[in-house]
């Protein structure tokens, strides 16, 4: 649906995914009501199921696919450009302060519990978001390499894999206790683990 529309109607579908998501935030995910959407975004009946023919379920999708480009946006321009310690520095508070911020509340979360997580549209959000993430995180680790700053021998991939399983490993326990110490933990011991390569 989303590449058939004219620019008009890509700009309003947009536009409704960002203030549905923003209702989300506010009031969590099984308390919000297409009402609510329709209210905060001035969207008819007809021309919210016009843009999400399959209703809610289909407008969650749209949301949680929001929600994590935003998770990358959050990020940057620090994740972008991870050519040096002081950058890699910078993206790591970055990171912290996000999840900080975001609390015990994960809308993201929220939204897959609310579609079913083993829903195909879900896991292709979360599979496309981790992909994105280790993509850029692997980016950096080369770009360090190709300034010297760490071993030619480094294993990218796996080294990028292993530092993004410490980041969400991190949040979830951020989550559970309120306590961002192990997510600053698994950040800084990646970084030190990474410079050391490089001494």
């Amino acid at each position: 649906m989303p590449g058939a529309l004219t620019a008009k109607g890509r700009a309003t579908r947009a536009r409704i995914v960002e203030g549905a998501a923003d209702v989300l935030r506010e009031q969590g995910v099984a308390f919000a009501t297409l009402d609510d959407i329709r209210s905060r975004t001035g969207t008819s009946k007809s021309q919210l199921f016009h843009y999400f023919p399959d209703g809610k379920d289909e407008l969650l999708l749209a949301v949680a696919r929001f929600e994590a480009d935003r998770v990358l946006e959050d990020q940057q321009p620090h994740l972008g450009r991870l050519d040096s310690w002081e950058s890699w520095q910078q993206w790591r508070d970055a990171v912290v302060d996000r999840y900080e911020r975001q609390g015990d509340h994960c809308p993201l979360g929220s939204l897959f519990l609310q579609v079913g997580r083993s829903s195909r549209g879900a896991r292709a959000i979360v599979a496309e978001l981790m992909r994105q993430w280790q993509d850029q995180l692997a980016r950096g680790i080369r770009a360090l390499r190709a300034n010297g700053l760490v071993a030619p021998d480094v294993d990218v991939d796996r080294t990028a894999a292993a530092l993004l399983a410490g980041i969400q490993g991190g949040v979830t326990i951020m989550m559970s206790t309120g306590d961002s110490t192990h997510l600053k933990a698994a950040l800084d011991t990646a970084i030190e683990q990474l410079r050391a390569t490089g001494a």
